[in-house]
């Protein structure tokens, strides 16, 4: 362009002809610079889409995988005398007042005002709350949200909640969102490398009908907790809650027993009397 320039002007720019070396080089200095200045602006995010080894997965969270036609799974909320349980170590007592040893347990799912379970719940059979398929804001409504479920015979399911159908043949359910993971894909809204961070836990169903309880040891975004199960090859996960989470698998030396929750999932082995060998047998 500055051929274009008449005399007049061109001697009136005459600070131009020093800098027209310089200008000439703009474009390389960018280059040079971006080396450095495109690393600080666009940061690598945590935690890393590629974990290192020392910070796997399996590092962030602890998990214990369940057999429901071995171990008895069911969901609990008030105590028998109509008293909200509450707590993880409620459960725990009220369990073990029954002859029952509690094998694992955690926060079943999202509650409102008064502990009440958010979305469907059922406990032996009767449906305590409805289903919702409202639509809304939060984790609850991030669709697909889904239904995890005991039939009468024992068998576990998870399902998104549109493809949800009662038989009649349910004996616990809770409702939750949003899925972790759907027929072998991770959710669609999750971000790889999201900085969206929380403890969470949650359940998934392996090829073989055993479940797969899991809660982070630390916060940990969406597409990495989905990626954990669906490694572990779950076709199916559904995430329960956040920040509230606690859960008690002492198996793996992780004892949670606090909180204020309303459902609450509980594993136990039975009764001890039906453990113990009878000193009578002849």
């Amino acid at each position: 362009m500055l051929n274009r320039i008449g005399p007049c002007e061109y001697r009136d720019c005459r600070w131009l002809r020093v800098w027209i070396p310089f200008l000439k080089s703009v474009p390389l200095w960018f280059c040079l610079l971006g080396c450095f200045v495109v690393p600080l602006d666009h940061p690598r995010p945590f935690p890393p889409t590629t974990l290192p080894r020392t910070r796997s997965l399996d590092s962030l969270i602890v998990s214990e995988i369940v057999d429901p036609r071995s171990l008895d799974v069911s969901l609990h909320w008030k105590d028998d005398s109509g008293k909200i349980l509450g707590s993880l170590a409620a459960l725990k007592s009220h369990l073990e007042s029954s002859g029952k040893s509690l094998a694992l347990a955690m926060n079943g799912g999202m509650f409102d005002t008064g502990f009440t379970s958010h979305g469907l719940f059922v406990q032996e059979g009767s449906v305590i709350h409805p289903l919702d398929t409202s639509a809304g804001e939060g984790n609850f409504y991030l669709e697909p949200n889904g239904i995890f479920l005991i039939d009468t015979s024992g068998r576990a399911r998870i399902t998104p909640t549109d493809n949800f159908r009662d038989s009649g043949q349910v004996r616990y359910a809770t409702q939750s969102g949003p899925m972790l993971v759907i027929d072998s894909a991770i959710h669609p809204a999750f971000i790889a490398g999201s900085k969206n961070l929380n403890i969470r836990n949650g359940v998934g169903i392996l090829s073989d009908g055993r479940l797969l309880f899991a809660i982070s040891r630390t916060e940990i975004n969406f597409h990495d907790f989905a990626t954990f199960f669906l490694r572990h090859g779950c076709a199916n996960a559904l995430f329960l809650d956040g920040f509230v989470s606690r859960a008690y698998m002492p198996s793996k030396n992780w004892i949670q027993t606090d909180g204020e929750f309303g459902v609450m999932i509980g594993v136990t082995k039975g009764t001890d009397l039906e453990k113990a060998p009878s000193h009578h047998a002849r």
